[in-house]
């Protein structure tokens, strides 16, 4: 009679002649690789300056909410070293509501969601399920530094005083893999590259791109 042991190496064996590995456990596998593209963006806004710049025309799910939203995600955007793909075909077509209702704590509009997935998560060769839990993971990756204002202040801030800031607190992420955008006057963005397994890296040509101002606005969160 085979012992249990003896039983576990033929399985062990088993998976490695046939080039595949056992699964992790529920809740601890990494999210399926992407595939067409070389890295992902993972683009963190600050929502109340999208509010601020938006007024009337920002989504009401979003801005008029007593949630402080802070840095929300925007999207997890595939790219290539020179340009990106975008709005690729696919045969999903709306995206999940247990989806959208999963990740709404992190990106907080129904449109946004939609848009993200019709523009972006159809290039990342993942499907709806997949795509999303991969943008939950690489926003899991990072951590948010300390910077936004004193309650109902306005800060001005510097890009470069930004960008250490998520160095520092993001052991890795290296100057050139990581750019703050912004538009005239206020912080708009934090987008970092990271690999398709979801490491940092650089990116040059969106280091490029980053802003170049000496001092822009933060405005506060709502109700904060």
């Amino acid at each position: 009679m085979q012992s249990p042991y003896a039983r576990i190496l033929l399985v062990a064996a088993l998976f490695v002649l046939s080039g595949c590995e056992p699964s992790t456990p529920s809740g601890t596998q990494a999210p399926t690789r992407g595939s067409g593209f070389d890295f992902y963006v993972l683009a963190l806004s600050w929502s109340p300056s999208y509010c601020a710049a938006e007024g009337e025309n920002a989504n009401r799910q979003q801005c008029n909410t007593s949630r402080p939203y802070g840095f929300i995600v925007h999207g997890l955007w595939p790219q290539f070293e020179k340009g990106y793909p975008e709005f690729c075909v696919n045969d999903h077509g709306r995206v999940d509501r247990k989806i959208e209702e999963e990740m709404r704590d992190i990106m907080p509009s129904v449109g946004l969601i939609r848009h993200q997935w019709k523009k972006h998560g159809t290039c990342s060769g993942l499907s709806q399920q997949d795509y999303f839990k991969t943008v939950a993971a690489a926003r899991d990756q990072i951590t948010i530094p300390d910077v936004q204002p004193d309650a109902g202040q306005y800060r001005m801030v510097s890009p470069i005083e930004i960008e250490r800031a998520f160095m520092k607190d993001n052991p890795g992420l290296d100057a050139t893999g990581v750019a703050v955008t912004c538009d005239q006057r206020r912080l708009r963005e934090v987008r970092i590259c990271m690999t398709t397994n979801l490491e940092f890296r650089t990116c040059p040509e969106v280091d490029r791109r980053a802003c170049r101002r000496k001092q822009i606005a933060m405005p506060p969160q709502r109700g904060s």
